[in-house]
């Protein structure tokens, strides 16, 4: 959502806050989705982290979800890129665009995981010793803006320079992405995550203080200044009333015993159903953005379906997920019995990243999804998603500023790709590269 900018962001950013908008892209009607994936289940099993640690992949196993049978990857059995683009089906036409959206619908967009890597800080900063990250914004601000809400995973603690600015595996970001995030129309930033803790309980008070203290209307998920203020987020657009929640699977290991003040939100079961329940009672609509999964798997694991039956039976409406570092399927869950379905986003990927690991399918961290949903009240009384897709996000690698940044993959041409820092890491990276991993996970539901 477009806000005017406080003093202090003036003063930090300049001529920076001079900005040009655009129109949203058209919002694509969900029946075909639910079509296909209707009763499609994961039948992998025991499938561990792909991820081996040392920046390598085991990608032995991959699910075929729209068929919903899991298939060996052998590339020498894959369709050539070229093949691949062939088979692909016609998108779906746009019914509307973001500006015909109806007063009664409301927009709803989320980005994934904002993973301020060494390269990605190096880059960024000034000769002055700050921070400028606009340039990573610049070709998506205009659908952040003009969302009624717009949700972002920020993956880094944010506690200030002072604290030292790093990135894996202990991070901690400045407060110039802070400034960055309120200055693009994010709503709601959610910080329960693995890394929160990074820089102990001082670099979750700072951040936590930041937020307040400078930007009061940007709503913080999932960490909270006290143990007892920790209802649901409730955002009221157009007459109906929006919860969010943020929750993460772990902290990496770290809890700051003793502390009666700052907390986090952790995936456990009874906070979990109380909250759902409170949502319930105060809100229309419920999204939940859980911090869960294995990290570079495409497939949701069986504990983030685990989840997803504990938000369905209890309430919730939409959910959103982070932390696996690539994309995973969009699809789904209905009870029957209950009538009423629940979509899920198990995975939107990294945002921006610039990963240190090497080898092949590395490049698979640097595509995104930005969710794209429309809300509205039903002939029922009901609020729910009328429309939704996810638009494909690329991060392109550069060491200098002004092309370090995130493109939306249609618009991202073979040239760019070729001069990507990631091929370094990863030597098959490709435009055709990042269009075949979004026709592996997300059918022809992506746009």
């Amino acid at each position: 959502m477009k806000r005017s900018a406080p003093a202090l962001e003036i003063f930090l950013r300049g001529s920076s806050l001079i900005r040009r908008f655009g129109r949203c892209p058209g919002i694509i009607p969900g029946l075909i989705l639910s079509l296909c994936l209707c009763g499609c289940q994961n039948t992998v099993e025991n499938v561990g982290n792909v991820g081996n640690g040392d920046g390598s992949y085991d990608t032995s196993i991959v699910s075929d979800i729209r068929e919903g049978k899991t298939v060996s990857e052998d590339m020498s059995k894959k369709p050539s890129q070229g093949q691949a683009r062939e088979g692909r089906q016609e998108k779906r036409p746009l019914v509307r665009t973001e500006g015909d959206l109806p007063d009664s619908e409301i927009s709803v967009v989320m980005v994934g995981d904002i993973l301020l890597h060494d390269g990605i800080n190096k880059t960024c900063r000034l000769e002055d010793g700050s921070y400028d990250y606009s340039g990573i914004f610049k070709n998506v601000r205009d659908e952040i803006e003009e969302a009624d809400i717009a949700i972002v995973n920020q993956e880094v603690i944010i506690g200030g320079r002072e604290l030292g600015v790093t990135g894996y595996p202990s991070f901690n970001a400045p407060f110039e992405i802070a400034d960055e995030l309120a200055s693009d129309g994010f709503d709601v930033v959610c910080h329960a995550n693995n890394h929160v803790y990074d820089r102990g309980e001082t670099g979750l008070v700072n951040c936590v203080t930041y937020w307040n203290e400078n930007y009061p209307d940007v709503r913080i998920a999932g960490i909270s200044d006290s143990q007892q203020d920790n209802d649901p987020i409730i955002i009221e657009e157009k007459g109906m009333r929006i919860a969010v929640l943020n929750y993460t699977y772990g902290t990496n290991g770290v809890n700051i015993s003793g502390s009666d003040r700052y907390s986090v939100n952790k995936l456990e079961k009874e906070k979990v159903i109380a909250d759902l329940q409170k949502a319930e009672e105060m809100a229309d609509f419920t999204i939940v953005c859980p911090h869960w999964g294995i990290e570079y798997d495409l497939v949701p694991s069986d504990e983030q379906r685990e989840w997803a039956d504990i938000f369905m039976e209890n309430g919730a409406d939409l959910v959103i997920g982070s932390h696996p570092h690539v994309i995973q399927p969009v699809e789904w869950m209905e009870d029957e019995v209950k009538g009423r379905k629940m979509l899920i986003y198990y995975s939107l990927g990294n945002f921006v990243n610039w990963t240190s690991g090497k080898g092949q399918h590395i490049g698979y961290r640097l595509v995104g999804g930005m969710a794209r949903v429309s809300v509205n009240r039903n002939d029922r009384g009901e609020v729910a998603i009328a429309d939704y897709y996810v638009e494909a996000l690329v991060t392109h690698l550069s060491k200098n500023i002004d092309e370090l940044t995130v493109y939306r993959l249609g618009d991202y041409s073979d040239r760019q790709a070729g001069s990507n820092e990631i091929l370094k890491n990863d030597s098959g990276f490709s435009k055709e590269y990042c269009v075949d991993l979004c026709d592996e996970v997300w059918g022809d539901e992506w746009k």
